[in-house]
């Protein structure tokens, strides 16, 4: 194994999002670990209805010296073929996903990206070293045509036969699905066969179903030592068609010129990674939460884009995405998902209005001195005012503003918090009445209005003196995780978890200030803190697990119960910041303890990018989706906001 490689990094995974929903995704040393991993994944209805049309290739060079691959796969038992990655030299992310593989007599540079706005991959390989034109480049695709969450296996009805076409071959796997057009500068030969058992060791750690098998249609052969080889294979007709195509070569060319000057305008690799979240939806924009296997939720898009939108400068965008998600206030509430196969939007989440109000706040804030973008509030604030009146007067299941000025929410068998895990009928974090962070939400929706309309202004006095009467806990210097439990007045839940950080960090306004404020902080970094991020429950508490691992079912149950979230550091830097006096001290002092460590660990599953979750104890193993949006957005908007202001 070559030494500029560790094991570590081989495994590391990365992503090539087309800003339309679509992506490529794979792993530095090449086998494919997850059904997700694919090379040409398309959103038929961006950024929804995603199919898997390329899945990968083999590819090996043939010299004087012998044939030598330089792609790897995995196979059932548990077979690695060929032995690609035995070569591999080096690799880069920069500007885009970059293999160096050593060859008798010189190398083979392997790259691979995909252009912004396209449904379209782009392959291309050349040779370094001495010049030979009997080097020769031999390149088997793999294709299967089906939903990126399923798995396809050998069929009968599976179409191998393509069509020659000016361009290049088209095929028509399955009705129902784009035409997929290969380009190329090389020589296509039909040759079509299955390639069974492929294994993907992740899904197959998740407890899911982890073989696969694929259709080889035929080889593509170039002349490697007289210039590079490409291949751009594109599912038709989601796009406009462009009128006349140059040939591969030239139009790869192109292609990777207009990359390089995009990426170029984000001046670090952290950015860059941000931009893979932001696509389109219709006319609009709308972010991604996490690849490679989420869409588009309410819940995470407004908390991800304080961090890729606002904190950044990406306001157009920004107004984009609230403007689209006005229309779709129903009853006072937001949606928290849509489906990916057009069924109706999932209407299950308390919070995701509230942060919409404030993220409504924050970009007005942002926008106020440029008249094109203040447009948009002509919009947005009746959509706000339809929020806090539908949450007052109580919409779906049992939100509604209750006589002390907190709000209520909740009934059995919904979840409808961030800790919203659910296996069957089984609701694993309930927190059914008046959780914590639900009320710094909502009071601080509130106190944002009543800035401009005092409509609001007796509830949330009321509400934040009912917040400080009956939500501290002062035997364990806290507050309680969620009152009136079952909406039984009195009933606390004092779990510690982390959701208390949202009434000192995180938000506009800090319900706690001085002392108490001072002692949650401590409780949480003492209890709950780790390298990756704060536990959602602390070490010692009933249900505490300190794994992250099992089938759907078990991962599932303790989704919650102790497992790291990084999107959380966020709001407890920013705490941590507050409680020390906001001095340049404390921010140079909270970077060294709390980001760093954060940062230092990108590469380790999604390389520039954050998990989703990780283990709640050492080593603190990334788990869960490897590019999370809130949990990168988090990092960009304590970067800029918080530690830089």
């Amino acid at each position: 194994m070559p030494p500029t490689i560790t094991p570590e990094m081989g495994k590391s995974e990365w992503l090539e999002a087309d800003g339309l929903g679509g992506f490529a995704s794979g792993t530095v040393f090449g086998p494919r670990t997850r059904r997700y991993h694919a090379l040409l994944l398309t959103a038929t209805v961006p950024p929804a209805g995603r199919m898997v049309l390329v899945n990968g290739f083999d590819a090996e060079i043939e010299t004087s010296e012998g044939l030598f691959a330089i792609s790897s796969q995995r196979y059932s038992p548990g077979i690695d073929s060929p032995d690609g990655e035995t070569r591999l030299k080096a690799f880069t992310l920069d500007p885009w996903p970059k293999w160096t593989y050593a060859i008798p007599g010189g190398q083979v540079i392997q790259e691979i990206f995909v252009p912004h706005g396209k449904s379209m991959v782009v392959l291309r390989w050349s040779w370094e070293g001495v010049p030979n034109k009997s080097i020769r480049l031999q390149v088997r695709p793999f294709f299967s045509g089906r939903d990126f969450h399923a798995l396809h296996h050998e069929n009968g009805a599976f179409r191998f036969d393509p069509d020659n076409v000016p361009e290049g071959e088209r095929w028509h796997f399955y009705d129902g699905l784009p035409p997929l057009l290969a380009r190329s500068n090389g020589t296509y030969h039909h040759n079509p066969s299955w390639y069974r058992h492929f294994l993907y060791e992740e899904e197959r750690a998740r407890g899911l179903d982890f073989e696969e098998d694929l259709a080889m249609p035929g080889n593509y052969e170039f002349e490697l030592g007289s210039g590079p080889a490409v291949i751009i294979f594109e599912a038709e007709g989601l796009l406009e068609a462009v009128s006349a195509d140059p040939p591969a070569l030239e139009m790869a060319a192109q292609l990777a010129e207009e990359e390089t000057t995009r990426r170029a305008t984000f001046s670090t690799p952290r950015l860059r990674a941000a931009d893979a979240y932001i696509v389109g939806r219709g006319a609009g924009q709308t972010i991604i939460a996490g690849y490679p296997w989420f869409g588009d939720w309410g819940r995470d898009t407004f908390i991800a884009m304080r961090g890729l939108c606002l904190a950044t400068g990406r306001l157009r965008e920004a107004k984009e995405i609230l403007t689209a998600w006005a229309g779709a206030v129903s009853l006072g509430m937001l949606p928290n998902r849509f489906p990916d196969h057009g069924e109706q939007p999932e209407y299950n989440s308390v919070d995701a209005s509230l942060w919409y109000v404030i993220v409504v706040h924050e970009f007005l804030e942002a926008a106020k001195h440029d008249p094109l973008l203040m447009e948009a509030a002509d919009v947005l604030v009746p959509a706000v005012d339809s929020i806090l009146a539908g949450y007052t007067l109580g919409t779906r299941f049992g939100i509604h503003a209750d006589f002390d000025g907190l709000l209520a929410c909740g009934e059995p068998g919904v979840q409808l918090t961030w800790m919203d895990a659910k296996v069957g009928d089984w609701v694993v974090t309930p927190r059914i009445g008046k959780p914590v962070e639900v009320q710094a939400l909502w009071l601080t929706a509130l106190g944002l209005a009543s800035r401009h309309d005092t409509t609001w202004h007796d509830t949330f006095a009321r509400g934040c003196a009912s917040f400080h009467d009956r939500f501290w806990n002062e035997s364990r210097g806290c507050l309680y995780d969620v009152i009136d439990v079952d909406h039984h007045h009195g009933v606390v839940d004092d779990r510690i978890r982390p959701n208390q950080i949202l009434a000192v960090g995180g938000l506009p306004l800090a319900l706690l200030e001085g002392e108490r404020a001072a002692r949650v902080v401590q409780v949480v970094q003492e209890q709950l803190w780790t390298p990756m991020g704060p536990r959602s429950l602390a070490p010692g508490e009933k249900d505490y697990a300190p794994h992250y691992e099992g089938g759907p079912a078990q991962r599932d149950a303790v989704y919650h119960q102790g497992t790291v979230w990084p999107w959380l550091a966020g709001p407890f830097i920013e705490a941590w910041v507050r409680v020390h006096g906001e001095t340049a001290d404390a921010r140079a002092t909270a970077r060294e303890l709390f980001l760093e460590p954060q940062l230092s660990r990108l590469d380790l599953q999604g390389l520039h990018h954050i998990p989703e979750i990780a283990d709640a104890e050492a080593p603190h193993t990334a788990r869960g989706c490897p590019f999370q949006a809130w949990s990168l957005g988090e990092i960009l908007r304590v970067e800029r906001d918080v530690l830089f202001p």
